[in-house]
């Protein structure tokens, strides 16, 4: 099989996997259908993970990887065509759009998500490789190009009928980790690859040490530079955060376990990163799970404190870590929220500040990342999975009703047990 860098049709690329043309401006139209094999309760999925058990125990010889991510515009023309596709099925005014695009514009209206990846698809690339693993590596956005159904419809040309899907997205919830499920749905049937294309996924990989271990690092060393800085341990707060998300959405995420949990299962998935974080990188010091890049109506409820309040009502601390807990890599989110509103915020106030990285092709999370694919290629019992938190390992085969959006309505999702 051979495979184009940006996992696209060779006709869009070049040799050095950039489109020479311009990309189309709409992501895939919502599916009518996900399609179900006979006597399958899991659309789209292969025979391990068809009758939908909370963790795949039977060895699959799948013939490559779906990195799939969110996606990013990559010049002033592609802001707005970009967020429509993020906000597509809400009627929202570009008017509207503009007061988001203006983040994109400050950076010349490139995302750096999309080069991000291109990083991450050639570590894991590698990785792959190093560990006797001839997998080849497809990329494919939700939301930009390069698109879902273009991976799907090069791979399909490469010979491939079962993809391990890797989002890059670490927890649970509906813009997390369901919503990915519908893409990959909208984007099978738009390619018409249905009957032909299987898709399972790995499973939400926040509880992995290898995708915590960043975040440790980046915590240690960052409680040493604010004491060089002349801060006393217990003067220093930390603030670890993540995307906001409706309470509504954050109450139906995790299967419905976490019912108990302001927050729900998003919430606690958090919370058991940062206990983790914490007893490993600097045990006894202040921190608090926080929210950043609150969207849409505001008479709808979001997870709160936003970061910006939270540091407004810190009393007696002189210095803040901020952790970007609930991103993969440093794209706008983190480099407009945190690095230009947050730490703005931070220094208003005469706080000493630092952010932390966030995993990117750290080489513990790359290999976290094919210590997951080699769970799922080998069919390894549950209790031997990595796992360095109270709650997990995740499941590989998403529960009913898991995560799904009750304000967007009922779609069409693979990887997971209907509805």
């Amino acid at each position: 099989m051979s495979n184009t860098p940006d996992g696209v049709p060779s006709r869009t690329t070049s040799g050095t996997g950039f489109r020479t043309n311009r990309p189309r401006e709409t992501k895939p139209p919502a599916a009518s259908r996900a399609h179900l094999g006979e006597g399958s309760v899991v659309p789209g999925a292969t025979e391990a993970t068809r009758n939908g058990p909370e963790h795949a125990t039977q060895p699959v010889s799948y013939d490559a990887i779906l990195l799939s991510s969110f996606g990013g515009p990559e010049g002033q023309d592609d802001v707005l065509p970009f967020l429509r596709n993020v906000t597509r099925g809400r009627d929202i005014p570009d008017a509207r759009l503009e007061k988001v695009a203006h983040h994109y514009r400050q950076f010349g209206g490139i995302s750096p998500i999309n080069q991000q990846n291109r990083h991450l698809k050639s570590a894991l690339q590698e990785a792959l490789a190093r560990a006797g693993l001839d997998l080849p590596v497809y990329w494919g956005n939700r939301n930009w190009a390069p698109y879902l159904d273009e991976a799907l419809t090069q791979a399909a040309e490469d010979g491939v009928r079962t993809l391990l899907a890797i989002p890059t997205s670490a927890y649970s919830s509906y813009s997390s980790c369901r919503q990915y499920r519908e893409d990959w749905a909208d984007a099978l049937e738009a390619s018409g690859l249905q009957q032909s294309l299987q898709i399972d996924k790995v499973r939400q990989f926040f509880s992995h040490p290898g995708f915590i271990q960043p975040f440790i690092d980046g915590v240690r060393t960052g409680v040493a530079e604010a004491m060089q800085a002349g801060h006393d341990y217990s003067n220093i707060e930390v603030l670890f955060s993540t995307h906001s998300i409706p309470t509504d959405d954050a109450a139906r995420s995790g299967a419905g376990l976490f019912t108990d949990v302001d927050g729900g299962g998003y919430a606690a998935q958090h919370l058991a990163v940062t206990a983790k974080v914490i007893t490993e990188a600097a045990p006894g010091i202040s921190w608090q799970l926080v929210y950043q890049s609150r969207s849409g109506t505001p008479s709808q409820p979001w997870l709160v404190p936003d970061i910006n309040d939270a540091l407004e009502a810190l009393e007696g601390r002189t210095a803040v870590l901020i952790v970007p807990l609930g991103f993969v890599s440093d794209h706008i989110e983190v480099l407009w929220d945190l690095d230009t509103e947050a730490c703005g915020t931070a220094a208003r106030l005469g706080l000493w500040v630092t952010r932390t990285p966030t995993p990117g092709t750290h080489p513990d999370f790359v290999h976290a990342l094919v210590d997951m694919v080699q769970e799922r290629i080998t069919g390894r019992p549950t209790q031997q999975r990595a796992n360095t938190t109270t709650i997990g390992p995740w499941f590989d085969v998403c529960r009913p009703g898991c995560c799904e959006s009750t304000r967007l309505g009922f779609k069409p999702a693979i990887a997971g047990i209907q509805p």
